[in-house]
């Protein structure tokens, strides 16, 4: 980290975690802070369910829950942004505190539960940017108090389609309470079925990604990639936070309940990541998520199976210069291992990945 990046996170720090979130969106809404410099290099271009992503490296959902600051992450070097997750309706989510910084582990555990200013607020921000350079994910999600919550990723389908370049289903936070059981194979069936007929429906047809969560056995992995596969889903997210509790340093705030996220989460991720690239074939498109700090593990996300990968926690403990950081690490490897491009790594460590145990 840079001198003025150090200054900004011991700033940044000094305030509880939501508070903090809320500050670095509203200094990326007034052109605050500066990045590295952006790292362009053909060698980072990949095409993935036709789109042509200038880089592998996106921000997550969680982060710009109300896609207020999509372009300015896509300036701080980012080859995609993803905004959400957006419910129907406005709710305020779970009581605070529900963000807790784990330190000595470079981990968050949160149970935001989608708070979030509903489809109305996002969809006004993301139609204002319409004509702008810059690949823009939406996350969908339903309220927690819904009696049809397939109907809400219905109404996030509709809504959303033609500002988004692609759309993500997000059906793996932990901190709603039984959005997870969506996950098990009779509900998935309805719940992709009508968020593809929804699609169909629309004034434009992005493609769809289903984001699920790293706390899963071998057997619903089978099925979630047998339904993704039947649907025509057009590729899967891999993976959420985690409600498992690997050996962490950080004493009582690591027993918080929700969702933990950032490094620990890595290697967790990453198998499920793999395991997923096993059953989905080679075709399917994969973006891995959970414990990115750094190229080398970026790049050891794309050997596991990922197309894409995404970070979010990692940028709290090593500041807004991150992605230009990773980039150029992820273009010298390249130069040094004479790739044309990074594809070629894709699936060299998956058989190590998917071997592991869960």
């Amino acid at each position: 980290m840079s001198v003025l990046d150090r200054l900004g996170q011991k700033l940044l720090f000094t305030f509880d975690p939501e508070t903090a979130h809320g500050m670095s969106i509203a200094a990326l809404r007034c052109g605050l802070p500066v990045g590295a410099r952006t790292v362009r290099d053909a060698r980072l271009k990949v095409t993935v369910c036709g789109i042509e992503f200038p880089n592998p490296l996106g921000m997550a959902a969680g982060y710009d829950k109300n896609a207020e600051v999509p372009d300015a992450l896509l300036g701080l070097g980012f080859g995609f942004a993803e905004v959400g997750t957006i419910t129907p309706l406005p709710q305020t989510g779970n009581p605070k505190p529900r963000i807790f910084r784990l330190t000595s582990d470079e981990a968050v555990i949160n149970r935001l539960g989608f708070n979030n200013e509903g489809h109305e607020a996002a969809e006004r921000r993301l139609a204002a940017r319409k004509g702008r350079a810059g690949i823009v994910g939406v996350n969908i999600g339903a309220n927690k108090d819904s009696a049809d919550r397939i109907g809400d990723y219905e109404r996030g389908v509709a809504r959303f389609a033609e500002h988004a370049t692609y759309l993500t289903v997000n059906i793996s936070s932990p901190n709603t309470p039984g959005l997870r059981n969506m996950q098990a194979r009779e509900q998935l069936d309805e719940l992709l079925s009508r968020v593809m007929a929804a699609r169909a429906r629309a004034s434009a047809q992005p493609p769809v990604f289903l984001k699920i969560a790293p706390d899963l056995v071998e057997a619903e992995l089978e099925d979630i990639a047998a339904e993704v596969t039947e649907k025509q889903i057009d590729g899967v997210i891999v993976s959420n936070t985690t409600i498992s509790r690997p050996p962490l340093r950080s004493g009582d705030v690591a027993r918080e309940t929700g969702g933990l996220s950032g490094k620990p989460l890595f290697v967790r991720s990453t198998i499920v990541l793999a395991k997923m690239r096993k059953l989905l074939g080679p075709e399917r498109a994969i973006i891995g998520v959970g414990g990115v700090d750094s190229a080398d593990a970026a790049l050891e996300k794309i050997r596991a199976g990922a197309d894409l990968v995404q970070l979010y926690t990692s940028m709290i403990y090593a500041g807004p210069a991150l992605p230009g950081r990773i980039l150029a690490g992820m273009a010298g490897f390249a130069v040094q291992e004479r790739l044309g491009s990074l594809r070629e790594l894709r699936d060299a460590g998956l058989d190590r990945w998917a071997a592991k145990p869960l």
